[in-house]
């Protein structure tokens, strides 16, 4: 996976480089890290710029990100039959995503897997979409920046700082498995006491 990304940056340069940030926004195991820690150091040796790096991936992310609000936009009542999510509880989700989603839109584009993920929910509730291009906007930008000058820095130590960001991120999709379970287990202990109620 490494070497064939590393092949396309090199082989295409910014085209390169929006292809694969659009990618790994829709699918969240390409590593993000890797695409641009590696730009930031092809910035020291090729006639790659570090502001032309960021501008690449940050129009990736955001062709990546709008794909995804839009699969939740349409999948929304499909999603909420199949998955028998009560009115009540798409009520709530919608009334906390008016109140906060902008700053968990914002927050969300700067934590890995999350980052990508993030824009399903926001199209799930129908966030307007002029406010989530301009806080995904935002946070893509902050975060392809750490990025980039982190590979600019470090030179040929990109990988080093891209691995602590891999681990980091494994760590995060962990918490986020866990919490799904715990919630779906909670669901279903209510729900057993419910039906002993009856």
């Amino acid at each position: 996976m490494g070497e064939f990304i590393l092949n396309i940056m090199e082989s295409w340069g910014y085209i390169g480089i929006t292809f694969l940030i659009a990618l790994e926004n829709v699918f969240p195991p390409i590593p993000s890290e890797v695409i641009l820690t590696f730009g930031g150091f092809m910035t020291t040796n090729t006639s790659l710029s570090p502001l032309g790096v960021i501008l690449s991936a940050s129009i990736g992310s955001l062709i990546g990100a709008i794909i995804l609000y839009y699969v939740g936009y349409i999948l929304k009542d499909k999603l909420s039959d199949k998955l028998k999510i009560k009115k009540e509880d798409i009520a709530k989700s919608n009334a906390w995503f008016a109140k906060k989603g902008n700053k968990a839109v914002l927050l969300g584009r700067c934590i890995p897997i999350i980052r990508s993920l993030i824009s399903i929910p926001a199209g799930i509730n129908k966030m307007n979409l002029a406010l989530f291009f301009f806080y995904t906007t935002i946070g893509t930008v902050i975060w392809n920046t750490i990025l980039v000058y982190a590979g600019v820095m470090l030179g040929d130590n990109w990988s080093y700082f891209s691995g602590i960001i891999s681990r980091y991120s494994k760590v995060v999709l962990v918490v986020i498995v866990l919490y799904i379970i715990f919630k779906i287990w909670i669901k279903k202990v209510r729900q057993k006491k419910l039906d002993m109620l009856r």
